[in-house]
């Protein structure tokens, strides 16, 4: 019995236009239900469903494991398709043994969403037939003929002795492939509610949403993510960052490379801290072997060009078993673009490329390439307190 997390994302949001991939906190929205899902122990593979070629590339874009796209019929991507409709098609459509499953629905609109509640609405699904998401409200209801529906207003409660109502906010369900095949239905038989924090009632429907959101995203989801626990991996370009780009030979036509010795010291401090490191760099010389070796780096790759790098830090994290939000990276030129975009922690010497100080949420330090940039981003970025 596998559980496969169902995300629909189709294309034609009127309030806000291809909101499923607009950015959210420096990531596609997508990204972070998808990051989620992946997160959780007990999710054996995610599906994104899309009409859209813009969505599906996106989703593609991020590399990772255990991600499949699923193009949807248009019929079920209309402002009047259900989302149980989708699901049946996919069902029906899948050549794979579904009948044992588990749908574990997921709104890509619900950032705030983590795998601890993910693996809390897995663990209660054991004890029933189907699993909603809901908030604790304690607001007071009213009718719109004058009547209070859920508390009597001649006794007001406190707020912190009234239990108020438990409201679907959207964010997941769960329900057996068999039973929604017999029921059509994302929820169904003994239903259990999975309670998260009331802030994740937010939907996103307009764009005074979308600031809402992002504040509270970034106040109880991605508030310590700059702190070095987060970080397990550090790796940087070398010329250009490590050095000044600049192309020194010596009278015989040696090659030689001017790197700054502060950086050496900020590779000692990050050992210190527990966190691995490595270089990737699309050049392939003897310099840099021996650089890396004097600066006792975990992991090398030379000649790594655009994508090349990406799969080189991807080929680490899978050694080290971390996500790449978990990977800190400094580049500065176009062919270290796709890395920067991808990882937690991403940043740039102030005389990088314009189009890398353009990456949405990248570090723009105040030091040029070679004049000890590593160093500066692990005082002011990594360590800061």
């Amino acid at each position: 019995m596998r559980t496969i997390a169902f995300i629909p994302a189709r294309g034609g949001s009127k309030s806000i236009p291809l909101k499923n991939i607009k950015q959210f906190c420096g990531k596609p929205l997508i990204y972070w239900t998808i990051k989620a899902a992946l997160e959780s122990k007990l999710v054996d593979n995610v599906v994104v469903a899309t009409d859209s070629d813009e969505i599906e590339n996106t989703v593609k874009h991020f590399f990772l494991k255990d991600v499949d796209v699923y193009r949807r019929d248009e019929s079920n991507a209309q402002d009047t398709s259900s989302t149980e409709s989708v699901i049946l098609e996919f069902i029906n459509n899948t050549n794979r043994q579904l009948s044992k499953d588990n749908i574990l629905l997921i709104q890509a609109t619900s950032p705030l969403l983590t795998s601890t509640d993910l693996n809390k609405g897995i663990e209660l699904f054991k004890n029933n037939d189907s699993v909603i998401s809901c908030v604790r409200s304690k607001r007071f209801f009213w009718s719109e003929e004058g009547k209070p529906l859920n508390y009597d207003y001649k006794n007001r409660p406190r707020r912190q002795d009234f239990d108020g109502l438990l409201m679907e906010n959207g964010a997941f369900y769960i329900n057996s492939i068999k039973n929604i095949l017999e029921f059509k239905n994302r929820i169904s038989g003994k239903i259990g509610v999975s309670l998260m924090s009331e802030y994740t009632a937010v939907e996103i429907d307009e764009e005074e949403d979308w600031i809402v959101a992002e504040s509270l995203m970034q106040k109880f989801i991605l508030k310590n993510k700059l702190k070095i626990n987060k970080i397990k991996l550090f790796v940087t370009d070398v010329d250009g960052v490590l050095t000044d780009a600049g192309m020194y030979y010596s009278e015989s036509g040696d090659e030689l490379k001017k790197f700054n010795t502060h950086d050496g010291m900020a590779f000692q401090l990050l050992r210190d801290k527990g966190v691995k490191t490595g270089i990737v760099t699309s050049e392939n010389t003897k310099i840099v072997q021996n650089r890396a070796k004097k600066l006792k780096v975990d992991y090398l790759y030379q000649g790594k060009e655009h994508k090349g790098k990406l799969n080189a830090v991807l080929d680490i994290c899978k050694s080290e078993n971390i996500h790449i939000d978990e990977v800190a990276y400094i580049g500065d030129d176009i062919n270290c673009y796709e890395l920067l975009s991808s990882v937690g922690i991403a940043a740039c010497p102030s005389n990088a490329l314009d189009k890398i100080k353009g990456i949405k949420g990248i570090y723009i330090l105040n030091k040029k390439g070679g004049e000890g940039v590593v160093r500066e981003f692990c005082e002011k970025v990594l360590f800061k307190d």
